[in-house]
């Protein structure tokens, strides 16, 4: 096998061979059937050490490159994505659980590709600030040095590509440390970026909090991206204090969508069903409560049962599964203890909500819950798994009073047949992004970031490529 960018990888064991430890490594189960998927390495503080050592000494070459040269590389590891897609989607959808089919391990690798092409064609231009007899003043965006990606396991390897690709297209070297939950999917998709990118640029490494927490205070890592929880990305900003790195936090949140009382709930069950269970559930920015008026309570939740039915859960690398397992147990359990608090309050189960205590694998089933008040843990805490509380309201000001009554604020979403009514709710609702009949539909041209405590901070587009350089005005 040799390193060019035509290198491709047959199975995910002959990538899984390159990436894996010779020796030692710690065991990676299936989150569906329980079985050993591979070894990861457990990286030590030293070999962060190298990392960054490493990848500073690299940053001034690659900083010294054009946007065009920097952007040919990013097509190219492109590229090299597509050519070993398979090899990491099936690699992907053993090691998170998620299947190969619906907006899975393939859509995921597939966006991988998209996010680096589109970072690579973003123009960032310097910006004419004041052009007059009294002078002129332009603000350029210079490469911060070393960026420290810290990375989640319900999008491992396409909420990397978020991290990396702009930090890498603004002239910043990287050094990744992926989710202990999902080493291997990142450590693969790495190696195969590598496989085009200059020598130094590019670091993943696996270790635990402690190597975490060293790459957050290190004083030759100049920015932190985190993709996570709050009480996390609160550690995070703690820790990096000291070094006053800049911070792109993108941290928990509780979605809420709003049903106005003139939707279509045949039209939009599909979407809506969609919103709350991609990935089953397991996205940051997923529909996590649903208000819907009382005029249309009952059409809509008979509407997203009939859709829930259609959607086969299982074991990822059967071709027919949409929906997989939970990742790991800990968040098997929070599900079920909120289900279990939603059932204990009197809430009415419409489907789902009793798992099978003898199928192998974390799965939970797709759970919709009605009849549910909006201070019920399954509405107030956010559950990260498939299970949907849906909340009847009666006036719109109710609605939006509950959907911000919450400390954070990714994402939200309006549903209506008038958009222009749409548009007037949105705009009244705390969040980062509010979508309008869809929810979490993000792009890589559009930015996005989170409220309240949601984090802060924009990822995606120019002004995501900003948020990776330090400005300079030059002023003459």
């Amino acid at each position: 096998m040799t390193t060019e960018a035509t290198t491709t990888f047959t199975t995910y064991e002959d990538l899984l061979a390159v990436i894996q430890p010779a020796t030692g490594g710690r065991d990676i189960l299936d989150p569906a059937t329980g079985e050993t998927v591979g070894q990861a390495p457990q990286h030590t503080l030293d070999d962060l050490e190298a990392a960054i050592t490493a990848a500073r000494a690299a940053q001034p070459g690659w900083g010294a490159l054009s946007h065009e040269e920097r952007s040919g590389f990013l097509n190219r590891a492109a590229d090299a994505v597509e050519a070993n897609a398979e090899a990491l989607a099936v690699l992907l959808s053993r090691e998170q659980g998620k299947p190969l089919n619906g907006p899975n391990a393939r859509f995921e690798v597939g966006a991988c590709a998209a996010w680096l092409r589109a970072t690579a064609s973003f123009e960032l231009e310097p910006e004419v600030l004041v052009d007059d007899e009294s002078g002129r003043a332009e603000l350029h965006y210079r490469p911060l040095g070393v960026v420290g990606a810290i990375g989640p396991w319900n999008w491992p390897m396409m909420i990397g590509v978020w991290q990396l690709a702009p930090a890498l297209r603004m002239g910043n070297t990287v050094v990744m440390k992926p989710s202990s939950m999902t080493p291997l999917s990142v450590l693969g998709l790495i190696h195969v970026l590598n496989l085009v990118l200059p020598e130094g640029v590019l670091h993943a490494v696996s270790g635990d909090r402690v190597v975490g927490n060293r790459l957050v205070e290190h004083p030759d890592v100049a920015k932190i991206m985190f993709t996570g929880s709050t009480e996390a990305g609160k550690a995070i900003i703690r820790n990096s204090s000291d070094t006053v790195k800049r911070l792109t936090m993108e941290l928990g949140g509780n979605d809420a969508g709003i049903v106005l009382p003139d939707a279509d709930p045949v039209a939009i069950a599909q979407d809506l069903f969609w919103g709350a269970f991609i990935n089953t559930g397991q996205t940051c920015a997923a529909l996590k409560r649903l208000y819907v008026h009382e005029d249309i309570y009952e059409e809509v939740v008979v509407a997203l049962e009939e859709v829930a039915a259609q959607m086969p859960m299982g074991v990822g690398l059967d071709e027919a599964n949409v929906l997989g397992p939970l990742q790991n147990k800990a968040q098997y359990d929070i599900v079920a203890h909120l289900v279990q608090a939603a059932k204990d309050a009197g809430a009415r189960i419409v489907t789902g909500g009793n798992p099978d205590p003898d199928r192998p694998g974390y799965f939970f089933p797709t759970t919709l819950i009605a009849d549910i008040d909006n201070d019920n843990p399954l509405v107030a805490e956010e559950q990260f798994g498939p299970a949907l509380p849906i909340v009847k309201y009666s006036t719109v000001d109710e609605a939006v009073e509950m959907a911000n009554a919450l400390d954070v604020g990714l994402g939200a979403s309006v549903w209506s047949s008038d958009k222009e009514t749409a548009r007037y709710v949105a705009a009244r609702i705390e969040a980062g992004t509010v979508w309008i009949n869809k929810h979490g539909a993000v792009d890589p041209r559009v930015p996005f970031g989170g409220a309240k405590a949601s984090g802060y901070g924009l990822e995606f587009g120019v002004e995501g490529l900003k948020h990776l350089g330090q400005p300079q005005v030059i002023s003459y």
